[in-house]
């Protein structure tokens, strides 16, 4: 083994003899660790004996004393202008409150009454909304001289691609399609447990499509079913059902004001300070222009009138139905503040 291998450095010539030879036992020493004599089954009973009968030590002696925290903290003491002072600044305060509680002008403003005006909350107020129905109607016929005749009504559909009629004057035909009328889905109509076509408000008698021009069953004209104009049913026009005022939905567009006035205060209600909201039913007609007023919300002390009015000197956007301009009901709101 050369010396490399053992780690050790190898000694100079003529210095032999000046470096002494290291035992086991003095590396242990170096380390702090006594070398136990016997070898390793008596460094084991030894071990084994110091844990369980572990040698007794001598009473722990204090050297330490207390020291009095009083005698190095107590220099300041208590001085008594402090209690003076709190003393002082309770009493000060104490007096300061019972002087304006007994104040006669602190008293007065506490005894005013303060009149309180409820809020108008309507306009927050959640409202459950309605199934839109658009109004309108239509009607039609073939130039028969008898009335419209009584039957069920066709199919509705968003489009209409063939009239109905209640004489069928091609029993062959080449394409078969079904008569329909343009109707929301979602509007209920007259249902009438009769196997022919026609008009449910019509008369029992001979089959008749009605005095009407341009197909469908009726006095009217379009293609529809009633005594008004277009695919619908009933005396409007455009399609849908019901008359000839349409409203909001289903295809209808909502009316939109381009010029408001504010409405004039009554003498009543100026004097009695009073404040409100009056809702009102109109009818916005193809022009943009309001008509057939009705309070739905009335406030009284002669504000309702001046609330039509103002209504009826507005000027609105007419809504529209597959972009043609129709008569559209609506609500508005005309409120009354006071500055």
């Amino acid at each position: 083994m050369s010396d490399q291998d053992t780690g050790l450095r190898p000694q100079e010539e003529g210095k032999a003899d000046d470096l002494p030879l290291l035992t086991p036992e003095d590396h242990l020493k170096a380390l702090g660790v006594e070398a136990t004599p016997g070898g390793l089954f008596v460094s084991l009973w030894t071990g084994l004996r110091d844990a369980f009968f572990p040698p007794k030590l001598p009473p722990l002696q204090v050297t330490s004393k207390p020291v009095q925290v009083r005698d190095i903290w107590g220099f300041y003491g208590h001085q008594k202008k402090s209690y003076v002072t709190s003393v002082a600044i309770h009493v000060a305060v104490v007096a300061l409150a019972f002087s304006l509680a007994t104040n006669e002008r602190v008293q007065m403003h506490m005894k005013q009454a303060v009149t309180l005006i409820a809020p108008d909350i309507a306009p927050y107020i959640p409202q459950t909304p309605k199934p839109k129905q658009t109004g309108g109607g239509g009607g039609g016929g073939a130039r028969d001289p008898l009335p419209a005749s009584k039957g069920k009504l066709p199919r509705v559909a968003p489009r209409q691609f063939t009239p109905p009629t209640a004489v069928v004057t091609n029993p062959n035909p080449k394409l078969v399609m079904e008569p329909t009328i343009v109707v929301p889905p979602d509007v209920n109509l007259p249902q009438i447990n009769m196997a022919q076509f026609g008009d449910p408000l019509g008369r029992i008698g001979p089959p008749s499509s009605g005095p009407g021009s341009g197909g469908g069953i009726g006095s009217g004209r379009g293609g529809g079913v009633g005594p008004g104009s277009g695919p619908g049913f009933g005396p409007g026009e455009g399609g849908g059902f019901g008359g000839g005022v349409y409203r909001a939905g289903g295809g209808v567009s909502y009316p939109v004001v381009t010029y408001k006035i504010e409405p004039e205060y009554s003498e009543e209600a100026r004097k009695a300070k009073y404040m409100g909201t009056v809702i009102l039913y109109i009818e916005v007609n193809e022009r943009g222009l309001p008509q057939n007023p009705r309070v739905i919300r009335p406030l009284g002390m002669g504000l309702d009138e001046k609330a039509i009015e103002a209504v009826m000197k507005w000027r609105f956007q007419p809504g529209r139905k597959d972009g043609k301009p129709v008569t559209v009901a609506a609500q508005v709101e005309v409120n009354f503040r006071l500055l």
